[in-house]
């Protein structure tokens, strides 16, 4: 044939599950280190604290070095997604004393403040595939499908839940700059459409 016929592509939004594992989904996280006492498990519930706790990203915890933290402040410093500074955040109590009990088994070298605890690699900085593969790996044991992106959007989801839908809050919590992305969140979390639909098909 010497002629073709051009059609351009329909633009699909894909559907974002913004819901997470959910608090019971992160508390069977949490039981399943608990249980646990060896170095690795420490290590691994501070970092699901501070993943969920503080909403962080792989990249931001992965970068994280000691000196970004201040226990007796209870502060530490993350740096954000395209940001060119760091930003000083508060730590809550619980996740202090996850990461208070970390720093006991890591010891106070300077350095990466969450390192590779296995033979192989010992004392090197995880990066953002090894946390992958935990939360992962943790979440198969507690029965829970979770990954880390997984554990930010529960936790933005239950500020929402937790503060009767302040979209300021969770915007400020999570540290997203666009405040449509917590728009989302919050339909989703309330089911806005479907219960729209229902309305209108209750009203035929």
């Amino acid at each position: 044939m010497a002629w073709s016929i051009e059609v351009s592509g329909e633009k699909l939004k894909r559907y974002r599950d913004t819901r997470g594992p959910g608090l019971d989904g992160v508390r069977r996280l949490l039981a399943g280190l608990e249980r646990r006492r060896d170095g690795k498990a420490i290590r691994d519930r501070a970092i699901v604290r501070l993943l969920f706790d503080l909403a962080l990203r792989r990249g931001e915890l992965v970068g994280l070095d000691l000196e970004h933290l201040d226990l007796a402040a209870g502060t530490f410093a993350v740096l954000g997604k395209g940001d060119g500074e760091r930003e000083l955040l508060t730590l809550p109590h619980e996740t202090t004393s996850a990461l208070r009990a970390w720093i006991e088994v890591r010891g106070p070298e300077p350095g990466p403040l969450f390192v590779n605890v296995d033979w192989a690699g010992k004392g090197r900085r995880l990066t953002a595939t090894s946390v992958y593969r935990m939360v992962r790996q943790i979440g198969e044991g507690a029965g829970v499908r979770v990954r880390p992106h997984g554990l930010r959007r529960g936790a933005i989801t239950a500020v929402l839940d937790l503060s009767g839908g302040d979209v300021r809050a969770a915007q400020r919590f999570s540290r997203h700059l666009d405040l449509r992305t917590l728009t989302l969140y919050d339909d989703n979390r309330q089911d806005l459409g479907g219960r729209t639909a229902r309305m209108v098909a209750a009203a035929l």
